[in-house]
């Protein structure tokens, strides 16, 4: 797979051996996190922009967009020998609901090796209440829940000024971590089992890494157990193990939380909004951000329609039967519950320090400016108001804003329906033009090819006639190119190399393609490889094969691309004859040049000699007169 080379931490990617370019993803996505550039082949999610939302893996159907898959994790945790905690989320009623009861699902997940098996029921109502207190004494300031990681994650990253306002609780997740690490020591291992993809990401943030060793959607669970043989009728019943939880099992839906925290939920007297689903999410931050000091509301937000169809979910249809199913499911856990117990297990593990942090993680794009953006609406055909049809087909609201993402570099034109629609139509005019032409020209056509195939006549004839020329000639000749590929050889040069070349020869005729290389030894094609990278021939050079000795002349044909050999056998009677004459009169024309040179030599010496003697002489001469001068004056 391609994207094997993915950050093992990334949740979310796209899995390029899949992909169809359909960009569903790309129009799905809440916050342009996914990345269309006319040079990559496919669109690509980019980690530090993603909210893990899972629309995109909803929305693919080739089934190219992929999460990151922890069943080999989880595997390697219960074969680790520590003591290992299955959290359950509640909205195993949704999911489940092929398996008759709860307690056989229960059984099951035990089946898989793990130690302890809790619901998150009890951690929601722990949540719940620490909500209920942070609500009462907020004192005019306005919180936003933060049980939902996608949502935290869409202000940290986009809506970074509303961070202050995210409630400091720690998710259901946690908070049951939490107790379980208080039940049974911080040695235990925690993996979490729910419907959202992105509880992947909160493990790996905050107080996740210190308390979650792995996240599993209903997905991955569903998985383990078909790899293990695990079924309902295979297993005995068995009950979640306590701390049990009250009406936090209607966590899944989205008020479900405020039930547990016992907030009102009156259109009077609530003090909190709750909004789930993308659209009315979008709106509802827009809206707080703008307004909340006139709304004066808490705001209980779910990026899904609640859990009751997240993304790790198998199936997201029927979502007000699997409603019916989560509230039936929480009405018998709630009627089976001993309430003094639940009471006493509440006052005990409300003391753990619920609190977290967030950061700011702003990873908005700055907006273009308003010419890019009308040059990109020009590229589309946008460039009058009357033509921005915002007809949604591109996945955007508005042809303006699908503009500002291409120029932001998020998106591409192709995106863009009636762009294309009127390509298609330009392509169309520009076939029957082209079509037209082709018409007009197919006599000419026709003409060139019977005139190009007289001259390829021609030229085969001339190609045999050269070739049948080529094998009469006593020496041997071959052509290779810059690979050492022989290109023609004739009959001698197959005598040459030997008897395993003619049997090759009678199946590729004259080794058209063989390589030079297996077939001379290196101190001769390694002569072929100089000619051809200097380009300089190398003529009348002797080299020996086996126990024969041969003359080879080499030389350029096409620069640095073709080269042609000759190669003489010096062994042959006419080449011996030839050669014989041809290095005697060598040997003559050096001998006499060697005496022509010494007789130079000589004659210069004589010269100098003679100058030598004179000038002595002379010099005797001059310092005698004087000495006779003086004898004859006295």
């Amino acid at each position: 797979m391609n994207n094997s080379m993915k950050d093992t931490k990334q949740v979310i990617f796209i899995n390029e051996d899949k992909c169809r370019n359909t960009y569903s993803c790309v129009r799905v996505c809440p916050v342009n996190a996914i990345e269309v550039k006319p040079e990559r082949k496919h669109p690509v999610v980019i980690a530090d922009k993603c909210v893990g939302c899972g629309l995109c893996y909803l929305a693919c159907t080739p089934r190219a967009v992929e999460f990151r898959n922890a069943t080999s994790e989880v595997k390697t945790i219960l074969s680790s020998g520590r003591k290992v905690v299955a959290l359950i989320a509640p909205s195993i009623a949704s999911e489940f609901d092929d398996i008759t009861d709860y307690r056989k699902f229960v059984g099951m997940v035990r089946k898989l090796g793990f130690d302890y098996v809790h619901e998150v029921s009890f951690g929601v109502d722990l949540v719940g209440h620490a909500y209920k207190r942070l609500f009462d004494e907020a004192r005019g300031k306005y919180y936003i829940t933060s049980m939902c990681p996608t949502i935290v994650e869409m202000i940290e990253k986009y809506q970074p000024d509303l961070v202050p306002n995210l409630a400091p609780i720690v998710s259901p997740m946690i908070a049951t971590a939490m107790v379980t690490h208080d039940l049974y020591g911080e040695d235990v291992l925690n993996v979490y089992i729910g419907p959202c993809i992105d509880n992947k990401e909160e493990a790996l943030s905050g107080r996740g890494p210190e308390l979650i060793a792995a996240v599993l959607t209903f997905i991955e669970l569903r998985e383990l157990f078909e790899e293990y043989d695990v079924h309902e009728k295979a297993v005995k019943m068995s009950d979640f193990d306590p701390p049990f939880g009250h009406w936090g099992s209607l966590y899944p839906m989205p008020a479900g939380m405020l039930r547990a925290a016992g907030i009102k939920r009156d259109l009077v007297t609530s003090n909190v909004i709750t909004a789930s689903g993308k659209d009315e999410i979008k709106e509802a931050i827009i809206d707080f951000n703008n307004h909340i000091d006139r709304i004066r509301h808490h705001f209980n937000l779910f990026f899904c329609e609640g859990c009751l169809l997240g993304p790790g979910m198998e199936r997201h249809s029927e979502r007000f039967r699997r409603r019916s199913l989560v509230r039936q499911y929480a009405e018998k856990r709630v009627n089976a519950l001993d309430k003094e117990q639940w009471e006493h297990d509440m006052e005990r593990w409300s003391k753990l320090d619920l609190t977290r942090s967030f950061r700011n993680n702003d990873q908005r794009i700055p907006e273009p400016s308003e010419e890019a953006i009308n040059e990109v609406l020009k590229i589309i055909g946008k460039d009058q108001r009357i033509d921005e049809l915002d007809c949604n087909a591109c996945g955007y609201s508005s042809c303006r804003i699908f503009a500002s993402t291409v120029a932001k570099g998020l998106a591409i034109p192709e995106m863009c329906h009636t762009y294309n629609l009127r390509n298609k139509q330009e392509y169309i005019e520009t076939l029957r033009q082209t079509n037209k032409k082709l018409s007009e020209t197919k006599k000419a056509l026709k003409e060139s090819e019977e005139q190009a195939q007289r001259e390829k006549d021609a030229a085969q004839n001339a190609s045999e006639t050269m070739n049948s020329m080529l094998d009469k000639l006593p020496n041997g000749v071959v052509i290779v190119d810059n690979d050492l590929k022989i290109l023609h050889s004739n009959e001698s040069f197959l005598s040459i190399i030997g008897e395993d070349a003619r049997n090759i020869a009678e199946i590729i005729p004259g080794l058209r393609g063989a390589d030079l290389k297996t077939l001379l030894p290196f101190n001769v094609y390694n002569i072929f490889s100089f000619v051809l990278k200097e380009n300089e021939s190398v003529i009348s050079r002797d080299v020996q094969l086996e126990d024969r000795m041969f003359n080879i002349s080499i030389f350029p044909i096409r620069q640095n691309r073709i080269a042609g050999a000759v190669i003489r056998d010096l062994f042959s009677p006419e080449v011996q004859r030839e050669e014989v004459i041809n290095r005697v009169t060598e040997v003559i024309d050096k001998n006499l040049d060697m005496v022509q040179k010494i007789g130079f030599l000589l004659g210069e010496g004589a010269s100098e000699t003679e100058q030598m003697l004179n000038s002595i002489v002379e010099s005797f001469r001059q310092k005698r007169e004087p000495h006779k001068n003086k004898t004859e004056n006295q």
